[in-house]
């Protein structure tokens, strides 16, 4: 039994993570006790209690996500690091995440949650109901959806009420018979429109007609199935996915070619550029010469073309076809990406004159691990399982390493699992 004395005011947040861990450990080796009723009491009481630790795990899960902080540890996004670093169910991962971006535009929900005013089923049932609301309407559904939590409708009534906020909010507004912007467009024709959001990414917004949409499921349909079992990516991600791999190409022959100078391929800083002139970063430009399955043209001094590589150079079809059947997902460990849909990755890297192109120098990586393989080569440990495919475990940053003093045993290499380093 372990003693735990902890000053509630002086203590700080880790101290106190650290208190309820141990208290958290002590009470699961614990029996429960004989009566029904005292359990049942205990029951509601410690449920309320776990919704409040819901609340700080949504301000910290925000504050990882904001940051970022997420990628610096090798996952590609906040829900990839919760389902495999958490060990979270995809839908409660998702769950979760919705939570902790809407806390800050859900005063009240966050208020009463930390309160324990509020259950966590109630404020991740509101969160997803104003997701995508705009600021104003989100502050009116946060009021009507509270109110219909404070007469007793079940949290179930409350997510159903909350799937027609939009029309609710719009009869209220009078601006139930205004047809939007999308609406006037019409549906004979196909439109598609992306707007760039502030971290580079794109928000994307369409309509196909039938014919357009057919050609869209006959093309992504059969890309967007889950890899197996253990594919715990919703339909939205997968369908996704399956987009890019066609855009980039996928699988199929790369009709881009990257033009570098040699210089630039081994270390220097001047930029590459695309054939229409279009520049590339020299880090960037590197690692497209890095991933198997690109047609860079190599510049010597004066402009002459040296090499200009074609994707069977790098990677056969027949040596595709191989990959995939070793690899049903990315070789990171952890990583859900169909192998499908990855990138022939040169395990030891692509130098010029050494292209180690054998079936045993390559795996599949997705495209976010392959760039961060190359950016990060430090935070990725390389083995091979027993039936000879290449294992990529991801580490932890080597600043966190020095802080918790976990640094690889005996100072020889990585731990067979970097799950058991302390993050």
């Amino acid at each position: 039994m372990h003693s735990v004395t902890v000053d509630l005011e002086a203590a700080s947040t880790t101290q106190l993570v650290n208190a309820l861990s141990v208290i958290a450990t002590e009470l699961a080796q614990r029996e429960a006790p004989d009566s029904a009723a005292a359990c049942l009491e205990l029951a509601e009481t410690l449920s309320a209690a776990a919704d409040m630790q819901e609340s700080v795990l949504a301000g910290f899960i925000g504050r990882v996500d904001a940051a970022g902080e997420q990628a610096r540890w090798g996952y590609p996004s906040t829900r990839a690091w919760l389902r495999s670093r958490l060990g979270m169910r995809e839908s409660r991962a998702k769950e979760r995440l919705t939570l902790a971006r809407q806390r800050h535009r859900l005063p009240l929900v966050a208020e009463r949650l930390a309160a324990g005013e509020l259950s966590y089923g109630y404020a991740t049932t509101v969160a997803d109901s104003v997701a995508r609301l705009d600021d104003t309407d989100c502050a009116r559904a946060e009021t009507m959806l509270l109110g219909m939590a404070d007469q007793g409708f079940s949290a179930g009534k409350v997510a159903a009420f909350g799937r027609r906020i939009r029309d609710v909010i719009a009869e209220r507004d009078g601006t139930e018979d205004a047809p939007d912007e999308d609406t006037k467009r019409g549906y004979a024709r196909s439109w598609l429109t992306t707007t760039r959001s502030l971290d580079g990414g794109r928000y994307v917004k369409g309509w196909l007609n039938p014919e357009d949409a057919a050609i869209w499921d006959g093309t992504l349909a059969p890309l967007a199935k889950p890899a197996g079992p253990d594919d715990r990516r919703d339909v939205a991600e997968r369908t996704a996915a399956a987009l890019s791999s066609v855009l980039s190409g996928g699988h199929k022959a790369s009709k881009v070619t990257v033009i570098c100078d040699l210089e630039t391929l081994t270390g220097g800083n001047a930029p590459a550029r695309l054939t229409d002139g279009t520049p590339i970063p020299a880090a960037q430009a590197r690692r497209i010469a890095l991933a198997a399955g690109v047609s860079p043209l190599l510049l010597g001094r004066g402009n002459t073309p040296l090499y200009l590589g074609y994707r069977e150079r790098f990677a056969s079809a027949a040596q595709r076809q191989v990959l995939e059947t070793l690899y049903p997902s990315c070789a990171v460990r952890g990583c859900e990406m169909p192998g499908t849909l990855c990138e022939v990755d040169h395990v030891h890297g692509w130098a010029l004159g050494n292209s180690p192109t054998d079936i045993d120098q390559l795996a599949l990586t997705c495209g976010w691990h392959n760039r961060f393989k190359h950016t990060s080569p430090d935070q990725i440990h390389i083995s091979k399982d027993p039936d000879g495919r290449y294992v990529y475990r991801l580490l932890p940053p080597a600043h966190a390493r020095t802080r918790t003093g976990t640094g690889p045993p005996g100072g020889t290499g990585p731990p067979d699992d970097p799950l058991d380093w302390a993050a």
